[in-house]
This record gives structure tokens, sequence and C-alpha cells, in this order.
């Protein structure tokens, strides 16, 4: 089946899908606005394995995130009471800065 076809199909069948879920506009946009988030994605060579990851991994971390704040009464800073959290913290946000600087760093110089 040549690939044209194929995507007007699948486009064809979640759109029914969708439409017969719910009978609802809004859905239908936000199926449009993710597909066009998808190609967009597709267009700038976006790694799709990172966004599938967060999509199946999100929800059970904001459920992880308000177990730790019910137990902590609400107090953000039970996330790092202990070293290891802290610790596991801490390299998180360099592995999400430090690109950025080295990047920052190497144009400037």
């Amino acid at each position: 089946i040549p690939r044209p076809y194929l995507y007007a199909g699948i486009l064809i069948f979640a759109m029914v899908g969708i439409w017969g879920v719910a009978t609802s506009w809004a859905d239908m946009a936000m199926m449009f606005g993710i597909g066009l988030l998808g190609y967009i994605m597709r267009v700038y060579d976006f790694p799709i394995a990172p966004v599938l990851i967060g999509l199946i991994l999100g929800p059970m971390a904001e459920t992880q995130l308000r177990r730790a704040l019910a137990v902590g009464e609400g107090n953000p800073l039970i996330l790092v009471s202990t070293p290891t959290s802290a610790t596991l913290l801490t390299l998180a946000a360099a592995a999400l800065v430090l690109p950025l600087l080295l990047r920052r760093l190497k144009r400037n110089a």
C-alpha cells in the first residue's frame, strides 16, 4: 500500500474514532494540534523515543509526586530531604543545564 493512501486511511479511521467516542469538536481540534506537532517533529528530526517515554512515564511520575507531597503534608522540601534524592535531583538539573551552558560557552569562545 502506498504511504499516502496508508496515511489517509489512518487519518480517516482516527477521525471517525474520535468523533464516535465523544462527538466533540474540541477533541477533533486537539487531534489536529497533536498531529501538527507530530508533523513538525518529523520535519525537524525530533527524536520520538523521549516523547514516548515521557508519555508513558509522565502519569506515573505525577502519581508518585502527589503521593510524596501528601506524605510530606504539602511541603516540597520532602523531595530533597534525603541525600540520595537531593543528589539525584541535582544530577538531573545538571543534565538539563550543562549542555546549554557548554553550548553558550563554545559559541562565545
